[in-house]
């Protein structure tokens, strides 16, 4: 029977490894790193669970927080020099996925929201919205309820770019017609 895919054997697992940790620009938990490799239904979770720690003991990669791995030097330099052996449908794949996990993360470091419980039993949704350069806009509005107050701050997260656009949009545009 001919085995199909890019994952034969553990160093495949391994190579693949290096290749997304090399163009993720953040830290990545091991379930995030299975999801960026899983370019091929070879894969699977608990080859990922190996290979991680064993890259940490050979210093290809290494431990940021309690569940987030990065690469180091020595990782990104093997990599280089095996990334050659992935399969270019493969690589392809996992570099779109790692350009969208970057998209995502990049995001939501300048999109944020904060539930605070206020002493009348509503809640304060504080919510911001941030570049390179520093805050664009600060929100702050009132929920009845917790409920509403999560709702408030998730679809924030979702829409805070054309929330801030309509609000510049109607401020402005009410400045011409004075």
């Amino acid at each position: 029977m001919q085995h199909l895919g890019f994952i034969h054997d553990m160093m495949d697992v391994k190579v693949l490894i290096l290749f997304v940790a090399a163009r993720s620009s953040y830290p990545m938990t091991t379930q995030e790193i299975y999801e960026l490799c899983y370019q091929d239904e070879c894969l699977s979770y608990f080859d990922v669970c190996t290979a991680v720690p064993e890259m940490v003991t050979s210093g290809h990669l290494e431990q940021v927080d309690e569940e987030r791995y990065q690469i180091t030097e020595k990782g990104k330099a093997d990599g280089a020099v095996t990334e050659g052996s992935i399969a270019f449908t493969v690589k392809q794949r996992a570099e779109n996925a790692v350009a969208r996990f970057n998209r995502q993360l990049r995001r939501s470091s300048f999109v944020k929201s904060q539930i605070i419980p206020r002493e009348n039993g509503d809640f304060s949704v504080v919510m911001a919205l941030d570049d390179e350069m520093g805050n664009l806009m600060t929100l702050e509005l009132v929920a009845p309820n917790q409920r509403q107050a999560v709702r408030l701050g998730r679809l924030f997260e979702k829409k805070a770019e054309m929330i801030y656009n309509l609000t510049m949009t109607e401020l402005l545009d009410e400045e011409e017609d004075l």
